[in-house]
C-alpha cells in the first residue's frame, strides 16, 4: 500500500492507546510522515499539548488557534523523494474553548461573556453528561467538513477515556430529544461511524497489560460504536539480535580479547540473558496479539535515547513508512 494513500483512506485520523505506550510520539510521527508525503496536516491534542513541542523543536506556546510546526517538507514516501508542500499545523483543544466557540456560533456572544465573568463555564459543561466530549468532537467534526486539512491527526485522550470520549455523541443524541444540541450529537456521531471521515489506530507495546488493553478497546470501538480501525501500532520493539547465547569469555577469546575483565564478562552475560528475555517476552506478545485481534500491524523499533524528540519522530515515520508499504 503506499503511503498517501494510506493516509488518505480518512479525513481524521484518530491515535489511541494506553498510557506510557508513546501514543503523542506516534501521533507526531504520522503527521511528520503525512507531511513528507506532501499532504497539509493538522495535529490536534487534546486539553494540553504534552510533549509535543519537544517532538517537533517547536519553543512556542500552544493555543485553540493554530500554530505552524512545519512549512514544507522532505518526501519520503518510499518511492520518490524531494521537497514538497507538506505541512503540520497543531492546536489545542479544550471542552470550555469548545463551548464557548459553541455559543459564540450559535449566536449567545453575551450569555459567553456573563459566564467567563461569573467564573460558570465549568457549572455550565458538566451539566450534561458527554456534553464536554461532544463538543470536542463538534470541533474536529467543524474543521474536518471545512476541509481545513487534507488529514487531521487526533493526539486522543488513554484509552481508558478514549471510549467514553468516542461514544458520548451517540449517548447525547439519544437524551437530547431536540434541539441544537440533539443535532450536534447526531452530526458528530455521523463523522464517529463513517470510515472515509474518521479512523481509529490504536498503539501497543510488547507486554502483556498494553496488549490486553489494545485487544480490549479494539472490540469495543469497532462493536460497540461502529467505529472503523486501521493497523495496530506495536511500538518499542526490539530488533531481533543473534548468538545472544554465547558465552561472553568464549566470545572475548574469539575476537582476541586477551586478560578480559570478568565483571565487564558478567556485566555482558546479565544483558544477554535480559535481551534474550524481552525477545522472548515481545515475540510471546505479539504472536497473541495476532491470535487475539484479527487486524493488520506495523512494528515500530525501540529507541534506544534517554529522550525523544525531532530526530526520533522522523526516525518513526521511517519505519511507518515501511510497515504501511508492507501492508496488503
Amino acid at each position: 500500500m503506499d503511503v498517501a494513500g494510506f493516509l488518505r483512506r480518512s479525513n481524521v485520523l484518530v491515535v489511541s492507546g494506553k498510557g506510557g505506550v508513546g501514543k503523542t510520539t506516534v501521533a507526531a510521527a504520522l503527521a511528520r510522515l503525512a507531511a513528507r508525503a506532501g499532504l497539509d496536516v493538522l495535529l490536534v491534542a487534546l486539553d494540553d499539548p504534552g510533549r509535543m513541542g519537544e517532538l517537533f523543536s517547536y519553543g512556542g506556546e500552544f493555543s485553540y488557534d493554530d500554530v505552524v510546526l512545519v512549512e514544507g517538507e522532505l518526501q519520503n514516501d518510499g518511492v520518490n523523494k524531494g521537497s514538497v508542500p507538506g505541512r503540520i499545523r497543531a492546536r489545542v483543544l479544550t471542552s470550555d474553548a469548545a463551548l464557548l466557540d459553541y455559543l459564540d456560533t450559535h449566536g449567545l456572544k453575551r450569555v459567553t461573556a456573563r459566564l467567563v465573568r461569573a467564573g460558570a463555564l465549568d457549572v455550565v459543561a458538566t451539566a450534561i453528561p458527554g456534553i464536554r466530549s461532544v463538543l470536542v468532537l463538534g470541533k474536529i467534526r467543524q474543521l474536518e467538513e471545512s476541509k481545513t486539512a487534507d488529514l487531521i491527526v487526533v493526539d486522543a485522550p488513554a484509552t481508558g477515556h478514549a471510549f467514553s470520549f468516542l461514544s458520548s455523541a451517540g449517548g447525547l443524541a439519544e437524551a437530547a430529544r431536540g434541539g441544537p444540541l440533539h443535532a450536534q450529537a447526531e452530526q458528530v456521531a455521523a463523522m464517529v461511524t463513517d470510515p472515509t471521515r474518521l479512523e481509529v489506530v490504536v498503539v501497543t507495546i510488547p507486554e502483556e497489560m498494553p496488549v490486553n488493553e489494545a485487544v480490549e478497546t479494539a472490540f469495543r470501538l469497532e462493536d460497540e460504536i461502529g467505529i472503523a480501525l486501521g493497523p495496530v501500532l506495536v511500538n518499542a520493539c526490539y530488533p531481533a539480535l543473534d548468538d545472544l547465547e554465547e558465552d561472553p569469555e568464549r566470545a572475548a577469546e574469539e575476537a582476541g580479547v586477551i586478560d578480559a575483565d570478568p565483571e565487564v564478562l558478567a556485566r555482558l552475560g546479565r544483558a544477554a540473558e535480559f535481551r534474550r528475555g524481552r525477545q522472548a517476552l515481545q515475540e510471546a506478545e505479539i504472536a497473541r496479539l495476532k491470535q487475539q485481534l484479527p487486524l493488520e500491524r506495523i512494528q515500530l523499533p525501540y529507541l534506544f535515547v534517554e529522550s525523544i524528540g525531532e530526530k526520533e519522530v522522523l526516525t518513526l515515520s521511517d519505519a511507518l513508512a515501511i510497515g504501511i508499504m508492507a501492508l496488503p
